[in-house]
């Protein structure tokens, strides 16, 4: 605790408090999309976890498994419970590593892609819809810094997990 109080003590009411608020904000925003994510569960038999697996494959490329589990700050065995969904639903395909031929690599496949842009497409539109009513302005400079945010996030993605959750058994508590 001491370590905490003095990063606390970096920080001033206004950050804190500011910070609470954001807080607030994206357990929100996540209540919201994993009831989006339910519903897409049920009408199209694919969950959120699975989709962000799709989504970082596209992202990354043809990659082991162990390196899709690090991106998504994952356990290996859940993701690969998950993969073989994705791979069963075709989704996802499993090719040899050149440069291991013991290894494999996963992919998304065109139809995944396509899953992908769909889902896209859809999301952006209904956005769209909610958000006419902003000034272009306003919604230009939102887009703008939430872009950076989400930037700032990822990087300091690994320093909240430490901070913020305590470590899973397979990290190795009993």
């Amino acid at each position: 605790m001491v370590a905490q109080s003095v990063r606390v003590g970096e920080l001033t009411e206004r950050q804190i408090e500011c910070a609470k608020r954001l807080t607030s904000a994206m357990f929100a925003l996540g209540k919201q999309q994993a009831s989006i994510g339910a519903r897409m569960s049920k009408v199209g038999g694919f969950d959120r976890s699975a989709l962000i697996l799709l989504k970082t494959l596209a992202g990354m490329g043809p990659s082991r498994s162990s390196a899709v589990a690090a991106a998504v700050h994952s356990d290996p065995s859940t993701v690969s419970r998950q993969v073989a969904a994705l791979v069963r639903d075709g989704l996802v395909e499993r090719r040899a590593d050149q440069e291991d031929g013991r290894a494999s690599l996963l992919a998304a496949t065109p139809k995944g892609l396509a899953l992908l842009e769909e889902q896209r497409k859809r999301m952006a539109l209904s956005l769209a819809r909610m958000l006419r009513h902003w000034p272009s302005e306003e919604l230009d400079r939102f887009v703008e810094l939430l872009e950076r945010f989400v930037g700032d996030h990822e990087k300091y993605l690994p320093t909240l997990i430490s901070e913020c959750a305590p470590p899973a058994r397979s990290e190795g508590e009993n």
